[in-house]
């Protein structure tokens, strides 16, 4: 099982680096095909509309197939979809490739959410959970830190041909996973499963906590990662920092999240579902609010692992009750959330792109502080009146 887990967080790691990428090289994306940095967000946009649509493909499909081997295919294809990207001649085509990528890209999360799901009782989902997304946060890290100082130094498009063998590899690594692990080798349901799992969805939709928790989703994905796709340029903009040191300070981000998945197991004993979504809300206000005022360069970068920390706090307990509200279709369920998680990041970055353009960053960023601690003031509200 820790092995499998293993490689399910390295799937995650691989995914999470491939959505952070083109952050730190928003500038030089846009002087290369002489655009604004907002209208080259438009690859950010187009990795996380397809990342979030094609989950109510990737979820049946796992469902079809298994769900350990419908991510070892789709890290496959997510290769070349990698290449593509980093042979774009023209920011359409770029847009293009990254659209395609994140069709695939889209599956390693939710997927491997579910299978952990299937294979874990729930008492002991939470901490594994929070270790299993510590590869998503060293993937956070790694795809801003990487892809500044790569494209800092050889070209922005260095960082996607690295990425292209770093899926390669993942994929290598899971099939052979699949053939030596029975849990993971476990095949779907046959013919007619993907029929049947996209039937469920609408049905799905009529439950009233699954609808809370994937509205829930899409606030998280507007406000936090709507944001956070211009902090990297912001680090650039406000205190004239190259690519490669705004991405690597970006990773502040990744790091709050890394503590509190060190301190996951601690803090829901001591604090309870609760007590995270207040905490993690507090910080998510803090970090954003810190992003938009400071006017000093260590501040910003402590604010920017507040926000990091605020995220996973919150998520993971949000991701937990999405595991359990439906088990007998927790594959669809959770392919629902990342849905309009991700809507909500495409949503995010679009409405932000045209603020940053036309106002700068700091409205962005304010609006995220006082949308997160809303939005965690009414999910703990949900918590306390029994998740109904």
């Amino acid at each position: 099982m820790n092995r499998a887990v293993f490689l399910l967080s390295l799937a995650a790691f691989a995914s999470a680096a491939s959505l952070r990428a083109t952050d730190p090289l928003l500038p030089l994306i846009a002087d290369e095909y002489a655009v604004t940095a907002g209208a080259a967000s438009a690859a950010v946009t187009a990795f996380a509309l397809s990342y979030g649509l094609l989950q109510v493909v990737c979820g049946p499909l796992g469902d079809r197939y298994g769900r350990y081997r419908t991510i070892a295919a789709a890290a496959l294809v997510s290769a070349f979809g990698s290449a593509a990207c980093a042979l774009a001649p023209s920011l359409g085509a770029l847009v293009a490739a990254r659209f395609v990528s994140g069709a695939t890209i889209g599956a390693f999360i939710p997927l491997a959410l579910a299978w952990i799901g299937d294979t874990v009782s729930y008492e002991k989902r939470q901490p594994l959970l929070a270790r299993f997304l510590v590869g998503q946060m060293a993937g956070v890290a790694f795809g801003t830190a990487a892809a500044g100082w790569l494209g800092e130094h050889f070209g922005w498009r260095t960082i996607f041909f690295a990425m292209a063998a770093l899926l390669f590899i993942v994929a290598l690594l899971l099939v052979l996973e699949v053939k030596r692990n029975p849990l993971a080798a476990r095949r779907g349901a046959g013919r007619g499963a993907i029929r049947q799992s996209l039937a469920r969805m609408p049905r799905l939709l009529v439950h009233p906590r699954l609808r809370v928790l994937i509205a829930t989703g899409y606030v998280e994905g507007l406000f936090i990662f709507g944001a956070l796709a211009f902090v990297a340029i912001y680090l650039q903009r406000r205190f004239l920092l190259g690519p490669g040191l705004a991405g690597t300070l970006v990773t502040a981000y990744a790091a709050g999240g890394m503590l509190y998945a060190l301190a996951a197991r601690r803090a829901v004993r001591r604090l309870g579902e609760r007590g995270l979504a207040t905490l993690g809300g507090a910080a998510l206000f803090i970090g954003y609010l810190g992003l938009a005022l400071s006017p000093f360069l260590t501040l910003t970068t402590l604010s920017i692992g507040a926000v990091g920390a605020g995220f996973y706090m919150l998520h993971t307990t949000v991701q937990t009750h999405v595991t359990q509200v439906a088990p007998e279709d927790r594959g669809s369920a959770v392919a629902l959330f990342a849905t309009f998680l991700f809507l909500g990041q495409a949503s995010g970055v679009w409405l932000a792109s045209h603020v940053v353009d036309g106002a700068g960053m700091t409205p962005v960023f304010l609006a995220a502080a006082l949308g997160l601690a809303g939005l965690a003031t009414a999910f703990r509200y949900f918590l306390s009146s029994g998740g109904t």
